[in-house]
């Protein structure tokens, strides 16, 4: 087992990276992906690892958390919106023992690095490196057309190539389809340039503006992802090598607010939702004894 890495902050190659929506979820999951309904939640013998339960109002802890802006100057993926700040209060802060990621209707012009946006938000990503065990995070998703919230996960790697070297997608949610959630893996066999990503649309009725937890439980053998303590996406792994499961390195967690874009604004951005709270009320990551 793994322990705890610091990571290798990303660097040019998270800047050109087509990150999480390059797993376009708009394309319909393939046929063999493996719907459940099981029990979830942590594995017996699992012990809690590293946690932020974010008790310490002002921004997020830098010791856990550091911001990802490297695509800023010239824009994200996918068409976004948003500029992506950095340690800036309106954008990421903990109040009331809560991370608040806003995105927020404005431009910031005085920034050196700003790529002409006129929205900001926040993508934090976590300081701790895990390989295998079981992640949770408690959230509230914000409402209204255009937003594009994500809990997911990257290699922790200075040289990341997609899809080849895979993304976890443990939960991602889009204001224009308001009653699903999508669960998703990506790996150079299986992603939705091929048509061929496996993934689950979960249906949740008015699941935004709830409080839900979404885990995700990673071992050598498979993948599993749920929400409020039951599994719904289990993707197998085939044995086959690095093209079907990549899934066998250290990872870190992101998590981020996008506005719009080719998927979160498929059908346009109400700018008088804004601005959009995505609230997340723990991370906890647990791991099985050394």
């Amino acid at each position: 087992m793994t322990s705890f890495t610091r990571p290798f902050i990303l660097a040019a190659a998270l800047a050109t990276l087509p990150l999480t929506a390059l797993a376009d979820p708009s394309v319909a999951p393939a046929k063999d992906s493996l719907e459940i309904d099981e029990p979830g939640g942590v594995p017996a013998g699992y012990v809690l690892k590293w946690s932020d339960e974010f008790d310490k109002p002002g921004l997020p802890d830098p010791k856990l958390w550091a911001y990802d802006t490297k695509a800023n100057k010239h824009g994200w993926a996918n068409e976004e919106r948003q500029y992506y700040s950095l340690a800036r209060r309106e954008n990421s802060r903990v109040e009331d023992g809560q991370l608040i990621i806003e995105a927020r209707k404005e431009d910031l012009k005085n920034k050196p690095d700003w790529g002409g946006q006129h929205y900001t938000s926040a993508r934090l990503l976590s300081k701790n490196s895990y390989q295998y065990g079981y992640i949770e995070v408690r959230a509230q998703l914000p409402c209204g057309l255009g937003v594009w919230p994500a809990i997911w996960q990257l290699p922790t790697t200075d040289h990341m190539m997609w899809p080849d070297d895979g993304e976890i997608d443990i939960m991602e949610y889009v204001g224009w389809d308001q009653d699903t959630i999508y669960h998703t893996v990506h790996t150079g066999l299986y992603n939705h340039v091929k048509h061929t990503q496996k993934g689950v649309l979960k249906h949740m009725p008015a699941v935004c503006g709830q409080w839900h937890t979404y885990s995700l439980t990673w071992t050598p053998d498979e993948i599993r992802e749920g929400i409020d303590g039951r599994d719904y996406f289990r993707f197998v792994n085939e044995h086959t090598g690095k093209g079907a499961w990549p899934f066998d390195r250290p990872n870190h967690l992101i998590l981020n607010l996008a506005v719009g874009g080719t998927f979160g604004g498929k059908t346009g951005v109400d700018d008088s939702t804004m601005p959009w709270q995505f609230r997340i009320d723990y991370v906890r990551v647990y791991q099985k004894p050394e």
